[in-house]
């Protein structure tokens, strides 16, 4: 019957080298550890409670070979399905298990899911400023440390702090882009609260476009995030007008939630959209891709069921000729990022990856073997998805409760981040 082994024990780990992970490690009967990563920035503990509560449990002993099926055990035993604290918590079993699987075979994870169909994956990097100047030297900081595409994201004037500007004066003295999630003093930690303001927005972004195309030419290719702060018809004006930048993406326009809104920004604009971070289930897309209504798409890992669901959405965008961008910041652990990248190195419609560098800190817990090399990332071939938790180290960064800023309008209307 092949190979079989017994799942031995199932531990939750929860640590903080300067952000919150929570990681599920799977030992088999024969020694075999996997690992996967069930962060959910801000909801952390929820994630960890409903492992080590309701899934570990049913994990010992069952068969660690038979990924498929307990996949779906998983999913449709629980009666309750879908939504970000579940899919967290199958995606770290489903990765775990992909990763004994691998190791137990002796080859990457991408070789498992048919080898590579590319060198490696194009990775973009998060530029920001308060304004042009400081957002013109971080592209440059970044095109110097080898990327070939760029995130641009930028102050807005009149307005303190921006969600995504590294340098914003809510970052408390690390970059704000790759900690969002705040974490305050005292007993009670509340998210802080930031101002916005649409019109304002819609006025600078496409000044900054101009800018950066000026300075960098055309060829450079360009992304955008709107972060879900947007109404359809908004969405729609400013697309239109970063039509002249030729611009890679303009991503998370308006809300998640509402797919239809897709359909009247694709009526009046030619940028091309991506959507899907806030995503956790291929159903969350049956209407976008099967009405081309978006170009990429942006879930993670993570919080999308883990490889086998990854692997099933990603092929059937295909079928409509979108690609993947799967989203890969810091709050998805080294553990993440790596299972992502073996699907970007496997699927045939790659479009681009999200990535980050994680800090030194974050590198001691989670020994890691991908590699960044002259703008594209690449998984190693280290069996399993090549990367170690050093659960020592783990120890000695402890839980801290952070949660993600809170926007509100002048009126105090509370507004999407």
């Amino acid at each position: 019957m092949g190979y079989t082994v017994r799942i031995e024990s199932a531990e939750v780990v929860i640590t903080s080298p300067g952000r919150n992970f929570v990681t599920l490690r799977i030992v088999t009967e024969d020694g075999v550890t996997g690992l996967g990563d069930a962060t959910l920035n801000g909801r952390e503990l929820a994630v960890a409670s409903y492992l080590r509560d309701h899934v570990v449990p049913l994990l010992l002993d069952r068969d660690a070979s038979r990924i498929e099926d307990t996949w779906q055990y998983l999913y449709r035993g629980a009666y309750w399905r879908r939504g970000p604290v579940t899919m967290a918590a199958i995606a770290a079993v489903d990765t775990a298990l992909w990763d004994i699987k691998a190791k137990a075979a002796g080859m990457p994870l991408y070789q498992l899911l048919g080898g590579a169909s590319r060198s490696g994956a194009l990775a973009y990097g998060h530029a920001s400023g308060r304004d042009v100047p400081e957002l013109l030297d971080s592209i440059r900081a970044h095109l110097a440390q080898g990327y070939r595409a760029i995130r641009v994201q930028t102050g807005i004037p009149g307005l303190a702090s921006v969600y995504g500007v590294a340098s914003s004066s809510a970052g408390g003295g690390e970059r704000y882009d790759y900690e969002p999630a705040r974490r305050g003093s005292g007993s009670r930690v509340l998210p802080a609260e930031e101002s916005w303001d649409t019109r304002a927005y819609l006025r600078h972004v496409p000044t900054v476009f101009e800018a950066v195309r000026q300075e960098f030419g055309p060829e450079l290719p360009l992304l955008h995030d709107g972060h879900h702060r947007m109404t359809p018809i908004q969405a729609a004006r400013l697309g239109k007008a970063l039509e002249p930048y030729d611009l890679f993406w303009l991503e998370d326009a308006t809300p998640g939630e509402d797919q239809a809104a897709l359909r009247l920004i694709r009526q009046h604009t030619t940028t091309p959209l991506a959507i899907g971070e806030v995503f956790n289930h291929v159903h969350d897309y049956t209407t976008l891709l099967s009405e081309r209504l978006i170009d990429y798409v942006r879930s993670a890992v993570t919080h999308t069921g883990g490889v086998t669901a990854m692997r099933k959405l990603l092929d059937l965008a295909a079928v409509y000729g979108i690609k993947s961008g799967i989203h890969g910041p810091t709050d998805i652990s080294p553990v993440g990022m790596a299972a992502a990248l073996h699907l970007d190195l496997a699927i045939h419609n790659f479009g681009i990856q999200e990535y980050m560098p994680h800090t030194a800190d974050t590198l001691e817990v989670f020994r890691s073997s991908f590699r960044f090399q002259d703008g594209l990332l690449h998984p190693s071939d280290t069996p399993g998805l090549g990367v170690e938790l050093d659960t020592e180290a783990a120890g000695r960064f402890p839980y801290q409760p952070a949660y993600l800023p809170v926007n509100r309008l002048a009126d105090g209307t509370v507004h999407d981040w």
